[in-house]
């Protein structure tokens, strides 16, 4: 194959996978449109399972642990809270906004297990979830 063609192959597929990737940006933090205190969108996160804790990573700038419900209920972890801008900005122009804002609720099903407490923390913009496990089976 032509070298010039090849050069300009592999910058059209770099281009549409970039593109592809906005695209699912976009839907994943859709605004939905809701009923005043449901939830509009969901962040993104992160499961992972350690021998004594599952941790979750969710994707939360802008909002602090005091303002975060956290609870679990039947199997699942339920997180929910209000992302809004800061005052300081609430009357400046905005030319971008794509970080969503409004309630945002999340639900995770949990691995099968016994779990004790829960501990919050946030660093970087993201807030930890730590689920302590009891180390007994639920049936």
């Amino acid at each position: 194959m032509d070298r010039d063609f090849m050069r300009i192959w592999m910058w059209s597929e770099a281009c549409e996978v970039l593109a592809r990737a906005e695209r699912l940006q976009r839907e994943l933090f859709k605004p939905s449109v809701s009923a005043p205190g449901e939830p509009a969108w969901e962040p993104p996160v992160d499961v992972l399972e350690t021998e004594r804790e599952i941790l979750v990573l969710a994707v939360l700038p802008g909002v602090s642990t005091e303002s975060l419900e956290v609870t679990t209920d039947a199997g699942e972890l339920i997180f929910a809270g209000v992302r809004s801008l800061p005052v300081e900005l609430q009357t400046a122009v905005i030319h971008r906004l794509e970080l969503p804002q409004g309630r945002f609720e999340r639900r995770i099903r949990l691995p099968a297990g016994a779990y004790g407490g829960i501990r919050c923390s946030m660093a970087e913009g993201c807030l930890l979830i730590t689920i302590e496990k009891n180390g007994e089976i639920r049936g």
